[in-house]
């Protein structure tokens, strides 16, 4: 979402570069980038205005750190003034009250309530909430009770059977009093969408928010839409009383002004971000991390949860243990390639690693390099489970087979298995330079020039001298 809007801050940023301070004359320049880049994000005119004053009054009084260049402590100064603007912190839910914790999921038609409802459900489950109910009350859009219906049995989760000829007060207060009953602590309450001039239906949501005991009251409101999402957002809160927004469909191209201006408008946090179609695509909203992001700074912190949550520590460890004897099969290639999956896709792994977000830009679109890992999980699917496991067993007439069994080519099976065998020796290489401290032999290539392998139990390079490097080797600096 973010793209357009990061690359612009890049370029902005340019002209402080070679600056031996940061002064009113060389960021003015900047500054103007910067406010032009928030315009066109769709970000609000008074939040821009008072956004780019703070920016400039910080800058100007800072002192420049010795051993930091001015460009970078202005980048420093943008990350907090971004943070701070869309809240400085993540604001999660409060789901301790009891007996059951009501959270009312309310927004215009089409924002998403309903895949957020069942993506929320499975957030909390993960979180080791397991005794979460699901009430469809929306009974305008029939069609909206079976899909929050299927969401739950997709997901194990216990549903209300809601009769849609009743009134929304009705529904509501028969699904919390059958939630009370089941002795659920979370209930999770779809409504109907509706437009924010409709006072009936207003009306209504505010009747229905007024039934229930000290809710959660989140608003998904679309990405895609920008300031009228802010505009929305305003209106809901003012008649209903919200504690927390949604953001749906922020995997698209928009220009993020909603992200950048709904809690400076409307005061209320935004505490959760949708990032694809699947349930599992749902982000707790951390502006800190959002706003580094932004600035191609990285989100190391998200990326090693999400890793945290899509490594099987088991699998892992019995990976490390075939590495050790040497051992790395097509298994073990398929199961990284499913921990990758469940990190998300190429682009939004890498946009998480500090840097990468311009050289992703150049990069351009990563789609047939997924596409390539398809293709190889369908081959490999194809496979025997020996096969997988020894694959000097697969000669000509199997490769056939294999072939023939993925709709692939057997010239598409040599290329995988010799692309997979280059990947084993790099494999089995690097755990032998983790245990000996020497460099491997890599695939196709001899020992590294100007190093030499380490013996085993000795540390790499023991007997030589360590040298700085040549005076202009690596520039002005090094580290």
């Amino acid at each position: 979402m973010f793209d357009t809007l990061s690359e612009k801050f890049s370029d902005a940023f340019r002209s402080l570069r070679g600056k031996s301070k940061i002064s009113e004359e060389n960021i003015e320049e900047t500054l103007k980038a910067v406010k032009t880049a928030l315009l066109e994000a769709d970000v609000n005119f008074k939040v821009v205005k008072e956004f780019v004053e703070k920016v400039k009054a910080e800058a100007l009084g800072e002192k420049v750190l010795r051993g930091v260049e001015p460009g970078q402590q202005f980048v420093k100064i943008m990350h907090d003034q971004l943070a701070a603007l869309m809240g400085k912190e993540n604001e999660g839910l409060d789901v301790s009250r009891p007996p059951v914790m009501p959270i009312l999921i309310v927004g215009l038609n089409g924002a998403g309530k309903t895949t957020f409802a069942g993506k929320l459900a499975l957030f909390l489950r993960n979180k080791n909430k397991k005794d979460i109910y699901l009430i469809p009350a929306d009974n305008f859009r029939p069609a909206a009770k079976d899909q929050l219906i299927t969401h739950a049995k997709n997901l194990g989760v216990d549903y209300f059977d809601s009769d849609l000829t009743q009134s929304s007060v009705d529904i509501v207060k028969n699904g919390m009093a059958e939630a009370k009953k089941l002795n659920k602590h979370i209930a999770i309450i779809d409504t109907a969408g509706r437009l924010q001039v409709d006072e009936e239906l207003m009306g209504q949501l505010v009747e229905v928010r007024k039934s229930l005991d000290n809710p959660e009251v989140l608003m998904v409101a679309d990405a895609m839409t920008g300031q009228e999402a802010v505009n929305v957002a305003k209106v809901f809160h003012e008649k209903v009383g919200l504690t927390g927004v949604v953001l749906s469909k922020m995997d698209s191209d928009a220009r993020g002004g909603a992200a950048l201006s709904i809690r400076y408008v409307t005061g209320v946090p935004i505490k959760f971000i949708s990032v694809g179609e699947k349930m599992k695509d749902l982000d707790p909203f951390h502006p800190d991390r959002l706003a580094k992001r932004i600035l191609d700074m990285g989100d190391v912190l998200s990326l090693v949860e999400k890793a945290e949550e899509a490594i099987n520590q088991d699998e892992a460890m019995g990976m490390m243990a075939n590495l050790e004897k040497g051992k790395f099969t097509i298994n073990d290639f398929l199961k990284q390639m499913e921990t990758i999956n469940r990190l998300g896709s190429f682009g939004s792994i890498l946009k998480m690693i500090p840097g990468m977000g311009g050289a992703l830009r150049q990069m351009g679109d990563l789609g047939p390099a997924e596409n390539e890992m398809k293709k190889m999980k369908v081959m490999i699917n194809s496979m025997t489970k020996k096969e997988r496991e020894d694959t000097s067993l697969i000669n000509a007439s199997r490769r056939k087979r294999i072939a023939a069994g993925s709709g692939k080519t057997v010239q598409d099976v040599n290329q995988f298995m010799e692309r997979f065998e280059q990947m084993r020796q790099m494999m089995v290489g690097m755990m032998g330079m983790m245990k000996g401290g020497g460099l491997p032999n890599l695939p196709g290539m001899g020992p590294v020039k100007g190093f030499r392998q380490a013996p085993q139990n000795q540390q790499p390079f023991g007997e030589q001298k360590e040298k700085g490097p040549k005076k202009g080797q690596f520039g002005k600096k090094y580290f």
